[in-house]
């Protein structure tokens, strides 16, 4: 007896059958779609793989610190200090000459972490021994923008999305009445603005929101007197009508009204969620005593850090905080040191904080430039110019938390610093662990773009395995 059923190989039965099983496709996804757009896109999405992270602070020291002046001892390029240097001969005019690191260095905690003797607050062993050294990544540009766009978006041109719109995309906010990301800067903006934190080609819900460092940090926070809640939420509702009149006349798909509509919807959420995360009055005086706000060269970032940890407390994804002034060509010891001292305690009182929290373990804190420093300077003038010039051969970055090796150093530049020889790796890796500590997978995380699907590495990458506990 045949089971099967008769088929029918008529040309128009064949269309039929087609036509059906296409229909059905396109309803699927259609169902699909309006799915998600229900639950939001800045809907809490699980992550791909199993995930040691959950939050990323990201805290960016703009310039370029010196590694070998913080975290890589070169004990032979102080023993040629002021001798001439031939590296690079003939790319820069003038004679060269080595620059030996105007600090001592020290061995902490009871993993030896190395760093230079400016740290007082992160050469304490609790924190010391959270702290993973990476030495081996390089960069790609030596010019600032350039570097700042690659490490920030993964894209040397800038306008491709950052960092944290990557991180939001892919795994969405845990908060529906905070942005996903967001970013903090001092009073001057790093070189390239919001292009280091921009959502690129990805659909606007998923640009950083920056606070500002003075006033209000966001601006039209409160709203005014004379509007109560009930006001603002009708003039809202009615708004929201003639915006969804319009969007159906532009059709389902455009995303930037859409994105308008969510974020005044996301801004009436804000005022009143965003002014208890900010509102430092609630900690207790020892808390703001750690994170240094009783002294004028720790407050701002002090400051900062502890925003930082309020707010993915409070559910926000990523957060970046940025730190100028570490481009020291010239005077390197007075340069160096003001910076450390500036952020030194708040660094070590965010480690610590997360710690004691028990946050540490699924926050991934992560202290990094643009790119290194040269172990030479030229001589301009007849003078010794006693600074470094940018290198991007070799860089160190710190990593504690997230799912990192505790205590370790990894990879490693060679004797002078001038490029890296061990477990080195591209950016573009160190941007693929990054999201695989989040549960991401890099080549699976990518959004259809001017006819090709991209994503953060651009090409590809591997996970840096060395870095990972």
């Amino acid at each position: 007896m045949n089971v099967h059923p008769q088929i029918n190989d008529s040309r128009r039965s064949f269309l039929y059958q087609l036509g059906a099983s296409l229909g059905s496709v396109a309803l699927t996804k259609l169902l699909a779609s309006e799915a998600a757009a229900a639950a939001g896109p800045l809907s809490p999405k699980p992550p791909m793989m199993p995930a040691k992270a959950k939050n990323v602070i990201m805290l960016f020291m703009e310039g370029g610190p010196g590694h070998m002046d913080t975290f890589d001892p070169k004990p032979e390029l102080t023993r040629l200090h002021k001798k001439e240097s031939k590296l690079k001969a003939g790319q820069e005019a003038g004679f060269k000459f080595f620059v030996g690191s105007p600090f001592g260095f020290q061995k902490v905690g009871q993993s030896g972490i190395e760093m230079c003797d400016q740290w007082k607050h992160l050469a304490d062993p609790y924190v010391a021994d959270e702290l993973c050294n990476y030495r081996g990544c390089q960069a790609e540009s030596l010019n600032h923008p350039e570097a700042l766009f690659h490490m920030n978006t993964g894209s040397r041109l800038g306008g491709d999305p950052g960092l944290g719109a990557w991180a939001t995309y892919g795994l969405g906010s845990e908060n529906e009445n905070l942005p996903g990301y967001v970013v903090m800067t001092e009073l001057a903006l790093p070189q390239g603005g919001a292009g280091n934190w921009t959502n690129g080609f990805l659909p606007p819900y998923y640009q950083g929101t920056r606070l500002r460092p003075t006033g209000s940090p966001i601006l039209d926070l409160a709203s005014q007197e004379f509007k109560s809640r009930e006001h603002q939420r009708r003039a809202l509702d009615e708004l929201a009508q003639l915006n969804q009149s319009h969007l159906e006349s532009l059709g389902a798909e455009d995303q930037r009204l859409r994105a308008r509509m969510e974020s005044y919807e996301l801004a009436f959420r804000m005022q009143t969620e965003v002014p208890g995360v900010i509102d430092l009055s609630k900690e207790t005086q020892q808390t703001l005593d750690m994170y240094g706000l009783n002294a004028p060269e720790t407050e701002t970032f002090g400051r900062q850090c502890l925003m930082a940890r309020r707010l993915v407390e409070s559910g926000v994804r990523f957060v970046q905080i940025f730190s100028g002034g570490w481009d020291s060509h010239d005077y390197l010891e007075r340069g160096h040191t003001s910076r450390i001292k500036s952020v030194d305690q708040p660094m070590a009182a965010l480690i610590r904080d997360l710690k004691q929290r028990g946050m540490l373990e699924d926050t991934l804190i992560i202290w990094t430039g643009e790119f290194g420093r040269t172990p030479d300077n030229n001589k301009r003038g007849g003078v010794y110019s006693l600074g470094r010039g940018h290198n991007n051969n070799a860089m160190t970055m710190l990593m504690a938390g997230g799912g990192v090796k505790r205590g370790a150093i990894v990879g490693a530049t060679d004797e002078l610093g001038a490029s890296a020889v061990e477990c080195v790796h591209p950016i573009r890796d160190l941007h693929v662990t990054l999201m695989h500590l989040l549960g991401l997978d890099d080549n699976k995380l990518t959004y259809l773009h001017a006819g090709r699907y991209k994503q953060l590495s651009q090409f590809g990458g591997e996970v840096i395995k060395e870095l990972i506990a």
